[in-house]
């Protein structure tokens, strides 16, 4: 067995966690605080929108965006001499833009699950909004934030549709585990196949735990 898609799939959706988490918290942070429904729920839409869409699709409006031809695409070609398309990069940006919303979610979930009475307490005692957040919120809402940031983590790690479309299928750069299985079985190699699957199955059980573990310290 190939070990490199193992390494590449590692390697895809540490870098993306590392994006979505940070990213997907405070986004969770600015839609669960703001005031106006109307604004709160346009957001809201936009920001699940890569949950909903199939895989493909979105590989699609990425693949647009940074495409040789693409805007941001031709952009980092012509002053950077970067192609970002059909690259490891891209394995990242796929894998973060769609696990972005379960982070997003599990995290706005959990802070607006937060007791309003604890904030008041600290609004009383002169704290400010950003402390209140970081002394108050933050530690109650911790395990369905980590649990967002596992779920995400294995979205990441799982992800073919928009890998396909903007990363492509390619041996030793590009290919992660989930396109590994499809390239084993497009080619007959049903073994090569189920050691790939096995190692998914290890990784999805893994994470179903943790989701468990975090889920019981709520």
């Amino acid at each position: 067995m190939d070990p490199s898609p193992i390494l590449i799939s590692m390697q895809t959706a540490s870098a993306a966690i590392l994006v979505t988490f940070f990213v997907g918290l405070a986004a969770a942070k600015v839609v669960a605080d703001a005031r106006n429904a109307y604004v709160k729920m346009v957001v809201d839409g936009i920001l699940t929108m890569p949950l909903v869409l199939p895989p493909t699709v979105a590989g699609f409006f990425l693949l647009f965006l940074f495409g040789v031809k693409g805007p941001v695409g031709k952009f980092f070609i012509d002053f950077f001499a970067v192609r970002i398309a059909f690259s490891w990069g891209a394995t990242v940006i796929a894998a973060a833009v769609i696990s972005f919303p379960l982070m997003y979610r599990s995290a706005r979930g959990a802070l607006e699950q937060v007791d309003p009475a604890l904030v008041y307490a600290g609004r009383t005692l002169g704290m400010s909004e950003w402390r209140i957040f970081a002394r108050v919120r933050l530690p109650v809402a911790l395990p369905g934030i980590a649990g967002g940031g596992v779920l995400a983590f294995a979205r990441g790690l799982g992800e073919f549709g928009a890998t396909a479309m903007i990363a492509g299928n390619i041996a030793g750069k590009t290919r992660t585990l989930p396109l590994a299985v499809y390239s084993e079985v497009a080619a007959g190699n049903w073994d090569a196949a189920l050691d790939y699957v096995v190692v998914i199955v290890l990784f999805s059980f893994i994470v179903v735990a943790l989701i468990n573990y975090f889920a019981s310290k709520k």
